[in-house]
């Protein structure tokens, strides 16, 4: 059992996380959630003992400690011996094993062999190669030097060496931030497996949701401990947040009611008794202070205006590299309002394709037909990387607007763009040198939406992003009426903001039909050996097509009930939203509960209209459900 007593940490002498107590017990497996700077990787390195509470103390007994590195590995073993040489343990006896062979002694050989196997050395190289398959590695890759592997395999090899590692407790600090939807999947099941203890720092809502039983949530300054995953502890957090403002709004009405009779008679000589016991009332109410709003930031999109339909079309394409196709053949209509997600494992050709889609590839073969006036907002997977360390938000994006419009707008209206996506006052000057992952990648959206994209093309957007911001701009998402085309390994964003797929493997690019637990299925039917990509013979295509726009419009036919309903269901609630409101105001009037009868019969009418505005809002689930089934269909 962990125990955390009174535990104050900080950074540069600012408090980021004050007297935090917690118990971590054996099999938990703890989401570690927050703000990005909030103090989340600074609470790991103290559980994982690398550096000293500021106040309390953090009681842990003897542990095998197992912690996801942050640095980038180096060096010349092949990739299946550096996870090996993770387990310090297995390395030592087989450097004893292999003493006692160079010494010929019978017996330290047969000792040393025994505790080789104890260490599990037999299977040691099946296990390690197991799991780089399971992270994305091929045979060559696992058999390739480290310093061979570009920078995302080589932290992947840092998850490999940590889930290799023997631990009583694991320290995962974002460990699908590397990974493809494919690789992240595995994971999933991987640590629903483990045995030990797990603390995991992720922002992907569906990897917590799916892996762990338990969510530490820092907010402000403070350590909350919710039970479930990301979405559980979501819902607890309003629920937490709507009875203390219940709390506060019960205590600030007691606390006037006593300052009146205070008020009143504290002239008066015969009431100095009552007073006084008023006064020492008031001082023993809480003094609550209301939780912290959460600051959501206001990412949004300009309407896009005029666009062609079809938007973009895609005959026989060839994409790739040096004249080498990664990707042959691609056939694709896009129509306005699309909204593609592009599912494949990394490596596979889903940047080169929507690198080749934007023109920032040239097309080896066939053709891409799209109007040359329509606005392209592209966000790159390496775009963080190539922001100027020494440039300011706002010295970007004037230089944008410069480059865009011929003269860059006035800085205030600059500055009231960056402040909707977090960059507000003093923040907009800072250089982008020191600044968080999460930060360049919302400087880098900030840059990606002013320029009113009418198609956008997002590859990996999430990587750095903390919740709250993926949150943000997934709302946004929802509200942009142009071309979406996105590459994401995070499933909530790609199941709330896209309605079909598009499959690269094997060296093509085909329309997938179905979601992704139908993807998630295919990959799983895949590894057995069992699904391959099925390819459409050019002789067909005409067919397909027109197959395809039948489909459509059966679909559609399908719909159109579904939304109406949907337009009547939303105006009722809207209605139901204000006659609530209605009650809620006339019964947060303490006089009003003088009225007796009168309050328990609006107390009686405010519950029938929650009521029916909570099977409202179920049918509004369904309906919504049904819609996306047909969608996934296209």
């Amino acid at each position: 059992m962990i125990r955390l007593s009174g535990v104050c940490l900080s950074r540069g002498g600012v408090d980021l996380i004050v007297n935090a107590t917690t118990v971590i017990s054996p099999g938990d497996r703890l989401a570690l959630i927050g703000p990005n700077g909030s103090g989340k990787t600074t609470l790991l390195r103290a559980l994982a003992g690398e550096l000293a509470p500021d106040r309390g103390e953090i009681e842990m007994p003897a542990l095998r400690l197992s912690v996801l590195e942050q640095v980038t590995p180096a060096g010349e073993l092949a990739a299946w011996r550096h996870v090996l040489a993770a387990d310090i343990e297995l390395m030592q006896a087989q450097d004893a094993l292999e003493r006692a062979q160079r010494s010929g002694d019978g017996m330290a050989i047969a000792h040393a062999l025994d505790a080789w196997q104890l260490a599990g050395g037999n299977d040691a190289e099946p296990r390690a190669r197991a799991l780089l398959h399971g992270l994305g590695f091929d045979q060559a890759q696992s058999d390739r030097p480290v310093d061979a592997l570009s920078g995302g395999w080589r932290m992947r090899l840092n998850l490999a060496r940590a889930l290799f590692r023997p631990a009583d407790l694991m320290l995962l600090d974002e460990p699908t931030n590397h990974l493809d939807l494919d690789a992240i999947l595995w994971l999933e099941q991987r640590l629903k497996r483990l045995e030990a203890t797990l603390v995991v720092v992720s922002h992907d809502r569906d990897f917590l949701d799916a892996v762990v039983n338990g969510t530490l949530s820092i907010e402000g300054t403070e350590l909350v401990r919710y039970r479930g995953g990301y979405s559980a502890c979501e819902r607890q957090r309003a629920e937490r947040i709507t009875a203390q403002q219940r709390e506060g709004s019960r205590v600030e009405r007691e606390k006037q009611r006593l300052q009146v009779f205070i008020d009143r008679f504290r002239a008066q000589a015969t009431k100095a008794r009552q007073v006084q016991s008023r006064l020492k009332a008031m001082q023993r109410l809480p003094d609550l202070a209301p939780l912290a709003a959460r600051r959501r930031l206001n990412l949004g999109f300009a309407a896009v205006g005029d666009m062609p339909n079809p938007v973009l079309r895609i005959d026989d394409l060839d994409a790739g590299y040096d004249g080498q196709p990664v990707l042959r053949d691609v056939t694709l209509t896009v129509e306005r309002g699309a909204r593609i997600g592009l599912l494949g494992r990394n490596g596979h050709g889903k940047t080169t394709l929507v690198r080749t889609l934007i023109g920032e590839l040239p097309a080896l073969n066939g053709e891409i037909q799209v109007s040359p006036s329509l606005r392209i907002g592209y966000f790159a997977q390496d775009a963080v990387d190539r922001l100027e360390p020494a440039e300011s938000p706002l010295s970007l994006m004037r230089a944008l607007s410069q480059r865009v419009k011929g003269v860059p707008d006035p800085d205030g209206p600059l500055r009231d763009w960056l402040g909707r996506f977090g960059f507000r006052d003093d923040d907009a000057l800072r250089p982008c040198g020191p600044m968080s992952g999460g930060e360049k990648a919302r400087l880098v959206l900030a840059q990606t939406l002013w320029q009113a994209p009418q198609i956008l093309v997002l590859d990996e957007p999430t990587n750095h992003l903390d919740g709250d911001t993926r949150d943000a701009l997934g709302e946004a998402l929802l509200d942009f009426d142009g071309v979406l085309i996105l590459v994401s390994h995070d499933r909530h964003l790609l199941n709330t903001c896209v309605d079909r797929f598009v499959l690269v493997a094997d060296g093509r690019a085909l329309p997938f039909a179905g979601d992704l637990e139908d993807y998630a299925n295919w990959l799983s039917q895949r590894e057995a050996g069992a699904a391959s990509v099925v390819s459409v013979p050019r002789d067909n295509r005409r067919e397909q097509r027109r197959a395809e726009a039948a489909e459509r419009a059966e679909r559609a036919r399908a719909l159109k009930p579904l939304k109406a309903e949907m337009a009547r269901i939303d105006g009722e609630m809207a209605q139901l939203q204000d006659s609530l409101a209605a009650l809620d105001t006339r019964l947060a009037d303490p006089e009003f509960y003088n009225g007796g009868e009168q309050a328990d019969a609006t107390l009686q009418e405010r519950a029938k209209l929650a009521a029916r505005l909570e099977r409202l809002e179920a049918r509004w689930l369904e309906n919504a459900e049904a819609q996306e089934r047909l969608a996934a269909e296209s």
